[in-house]
């Protein structure tokens, strides 16, 4: 792992994750979640029909993509996991764990 400061590495997106989960309708979905570098820290990005969710810097991916599930929540959205599909260009092959998010109560 790099011991570089965050400032002096290569802005961009850096990783992809898929999320699936239900949508307000009740209907499940599936998308891909970019993670991309900033100067600042990682901040996640996922589309969904004609909703654009862009969540705040954050200092590490897995807190960026948190902050995406937390807005998604706020929206309506469900049952919600996610899991990398993409580091830099390196496919994982669906190999990683799945995250799960509990429903907000």
């Amino acid at each position: 792992m790099s011991t570089l400061p965050l400032s002096f590495k290569k802005e961009g997106v850096v990783e992809r994750h898929q999320i699936e989960g239900t949508d307000p309708s009740d209907r499940s979905f599936s998308r891909s979640v970019q993670v991309s570098r900033t100067a600042q820290g990682y901040q996640a990005k996922v589309m969904y029909e004609a909703l654009t969710v862009e969540g705040q810097v954050q200092s590490t991916v897995g807190a960026a993509v948190k902050n995406v599930i937390d807005k998604l929540h706020d929206c309506g959205f469900q049952h919600m996991r996610t899991r990398p599909n993409f580091k830099g260009r390196r496919y994982l092959a669906e190999k990683e764990t799945w995250v799960e998010y509990p429903d907000p109560t």
